[in-house]
């Protein structure tokens, strides 16, 4: 078996802003894991707010055993970017080597497409209202918030795409003041979901004041042994490979978030097609997607993924599993 790691980058269609900042291009890392003439591959996308870099990443990569199983890899590496790509990486190859789909070797129904959140960066109302109007064919958007200063955006938002259902995620900018503020007025516009509201460490209040509208768990929800803190504070769970450490631990996380009694959200960072491909997995009849990154991007892989007016299509073989 021969593990092998490079650095890529994707140039986005435009620069995309959330609350922590702006990107005009995808950092991604790639893996590859051949074994004698079958080769399997996966993504990962390193986040400065876990501590990650592409440098730091790739140094755990490279630090594993030439030989190793799904399992072994679990026990050799926590949750995060580097675990994701292996273990995806694993899966594509377990599929090529047996002759069958990634679906298949979990024991799950043949997928379909999905529909998708849209997302809006963060920007000035005028720009955001814009961005809405030209979206406003989407069943779903995604808009990122996160300042002091949201209502305006969000107003421009609704009145550009009146007939869109709406979702904000303020990546952890707001307080409990701001959102207890702002919390009858995104019910007023018709938002569904509000994502990750408080910074992660600082959202005990969650549990103490009113959530009219379901709250998501995004930067507080990592895999399963981070459920149990989540209880009485969020109504539904972000799950992203990324922070999950792949699909192995995303399936899990999402029938134990399911049995806890959360809804499911399947998250992702700003990747290629390929990174995205076994999330589709984990999206199956989860209540909200949000996996568009591949729309966000000026360039992607040689066998992207397909969206259409039915959402995001499961990967064909060429792209992964």
């Amino acid at each position: 078996m021969k593990l092998s790691v490079r650095a890529e980058e994707f140039r986005l269609a435009e620069a995309f802003t959330i609350s922590r900042g702006s990107r005009t291009e995808a950092k991604v890392l790639t893996v590859t894991v051949a074994d004698g003439g079958a080769a399997g591959w996966g993504e990962c996308v390193p986040y400065a707010r876990y501590d990650e870099t592409l440098e730091s990443v790739t140094a755990e990569i490279e630090r594993l055993p030439e030989r190793l199983s799904r399992s072994e890899l679990q026990e050799l590496l926590p949750a995060g970017a580097a675990r994701n790509a292996v273990d995806c990486a694993l899966w594509d190859l377990e599929a090529k080597a047996a002759g069958k789909r990634a679906w298949e070797l979990a024991g799950l129904a043949a997928p379909g497409p999905v529909v998708t959140a849209y997302t809006l960066s963060l920007g000035a109302p005028d720009a955001m209202w814009a961005a809405a109007a030209k979206n406003a064919w989407r069943p779903l958007l995604k808009v990122k918030l996160g300042t002091e200063a949201d209502m305006p955006r969000l107003e421009a938002v609704r009145e550009g795409a009146p007939d869109s259902r709406i979702i904000v995620d303020a990546n952890e900018g707001w307080s409990a003041e701001v959102y207890s503020e702002l919390a009858p007025h995104l019910v007023r516009l018709g938002v569904e979901l509000v994502e990750q509201p408080l910074p992660a460490g600082d959202d005990g209040m969650l549990a103490e004041i009113a959530r009219p509208i379901p709250v998501c768990a995004d930067e507080s929800a990592h895999d399963r042994a981070t459920l149990d803190g989540l209880k009485g504070k969020y109504d539904i769970v972000n799950v992203k490979l990324d922070k999950t450490g792949g699909l192995t631990e995303a399936l899990a996380m999402k029938a134990a978030a399911e049995a806890a009694g959360f809804g499911v959200f399947v998250g992702c960072m700003v990747g290629s097609s390929l990174a995205m491909a076994p999330a589709v997995l984990v999206a199956q009849g989860a209540q909200v997607v949000d996996l568009d990154a591949p729309m966000l991007l000026a360039e992607d892989r040689d066998v992207p993924l397909v969206y259409d007016d039915r959402g995001v299509w499961p990967p064909e073989a060429g792209l992964w599993g």
